[in-house]
């Protein structure tokens, strides 16, 4: 007589009969099967993207997948290990601590010895501390796991250098019009039924979705469950349908890059008015103000420069203001500021002279400065000439030795170039004055 099976207690789900009736979310049935499925990101899988370039051979190597949510880049990750043949494991930094990695890494190693590769994706790796990013290093060196990070964060800010430089950070972009359509056109597909919006209220439906592809199936689906029969809604009755007001631009897509373009270039073009409209439509538009104070900061070290010093100090001032004051009043003080960059004086000559001294400093090299400006705290440094005929500039006339402190290779530079703009004007003269001097003084030494 065979044993009695244990009676199986049933979950509460299978109880009420949900347990194979409930529906998934639309996002969830609409996930892309294969890679050419995968809409917005041709630039990464397009004809002569990057990763059709590495599947071409069949072999990827360690990536961190950066962009915004909704592009893709979990679904993408798995399906890069479908077409590699890995086996696909995937962690949360938010959720996964040290013993959760080892017991990644340890399955890995098992399946490895079998002949069987590891495609880890950690989902959020930015919020990963360096140590534990650090341990991801020796199973990406040999081989244990080809590591798949995602992050909405700038990695160059938030992951370890040795991180980075075993891993290629591909960037995936917030999805356009036109890709939303798509997922809009194969949900309709799918669910047999055209959305019940006119043209109008399409368009706004796609800029709600602010270029995230599962909002925007998210968002098909509210819709759906909202229409009554053979009702079509206008652009009014969706917003007040959905409590979701339309983006008047898209914040992280052409819109949000065309304004803020159109604000700098109006400070650059000592415009104050122009400045003025593009940072009220972008304020309008809920831009985060703390964005707008860090690019103003910018506009003054990259236009502005020495031609006004107080440039500088006021963009940071207005920030600082914000900080203090909030919304709205501390938005007054970045209006300030931007209308002070675009009334000042002119000059990108620092910029210039930065990329310029970077591309030389690239290019030249690990020269050796000249002995005679190094220490010499060593008999032996000493012996070989360090510190040597060194002349200290406030025992000279003028203050000014007119040593040459650029290495011996490389020989004299000339990268600043002030304009006779602004401030500028006087630290020309200043430069033309010690140029003098300098080659009164023994010319190049």
């Amino acid at each position: 007589m065979s044993p009695k099976r244990p009676r199986e207690t049933p979950t509460l789900f299978a109880a009420a009969g949900l347990d194979h009736e409930a529906p998934h979310p639309l996002p969830d049935r609409l996930r892309p099967r294969t890679l050419s499925e995968v809409v917005g990101q041709d630039h990464i899988l397009g004809p002569d993207g990057a990763l059709t370039r590495m599947l071409e051979t069949r072999t990827l190597g360690s990536l961190v997948f950066w962009g915004p949510p909704g592009t893709g880049k979990t679904t993408v990750a798995r399906l890069l290990a479908d077409a590699t043949d890995l086996h696909f494991e995937q962690i949360s930094a938010v959720f996964s601590g040290v013993a959760d990695l080892k017991k990644a890494f340890d399955a890995a190693r098992a399946r490895r010895e079998m002949g069987k590769g590891t495609l880890l994706f950690v989902d959020e790796v930015h919020r990963f501390n360096r140590a534990q990013q650090d341990s991801f290093l020796p199973v990406m060196e040999d081989g244990t796991v080809v590591m798949v990070g995602a992050t909405t964060e700038n990695p160059s800010f938030e992951l370890n250098a040795a991180l980075l430089s075993r891993a290629r950070v591909l960037v995936f972009r917030s999805l356009d019009a036109a890709a939303i359509e798509k997922l809009f056109a194969h949900a309709e597909a799918v669910e047999g039924r055209k959305l019940p919006l006119d043209a109008e209220a399409r368009a706004v439906l796609v800029r709600m979705a602010d270029g995230d592809g599962r909002a925007s199936l998210t968002l098909a689906e509210e819709v759906w469950r909202s229409a009554r029969a053979d009702e079509i809604f206008n652009a009014a009755q969706l917003q007040d349908i959905l409590q979701r007001r339309a983006p008047i631009y898209d914040k992280s897509a052409d819109g949000h890059y065309n304004l803020i373009s159109a604000l700098h270039k109006s400070v650059r073009g000592s415009d104050p008015d122009a400045a003025l409209y593009y940072l009220a439509r972008m304020l309008d538009a809920g831009e985060d103000p703390l964005f707008l104070a860090r690019r103003v900061v910018r506009m003054a070290v990259e236009d502005i420069g020495l031609a006004d010093p107080q440039a500088l100090v006021i963009a940071n001032a207005a920030k600082d203001a914000f900080d203090f004051l909030g919304h709205p009043e501390g938005e007054l003080a970045i209006a300030q500021a931007v209308v002070y960059l675009a009334t000042a004086p002119k000059s990108n000559a620092v910029y210039t002279a930065f990329g310029t001294a970077m591309q030389v400093a690239k290019q030249a090299g690990s020269l050796l400065p000249p002995k005679h400006i190094l220490n010499s705290p060593t008999k032996l440094m000493k012996s070989e000439g360090y510190g040597a005929a060194y002349e200290y500039d406030h025992d000279a006339p003028d203050a000014f030795s007119g040593q040459d402190y650029f290495p011996e290779a490389l020989g004299r530079q000339t990268f600043y170039d002030p304009p006779e703009r602004g401030f500028e004007r006087e630290i020309r003269k200043r430069l033309d004055y010690w140029a003098k001097l300098r080659k009164e003084r023994g010319g190049s030494r």
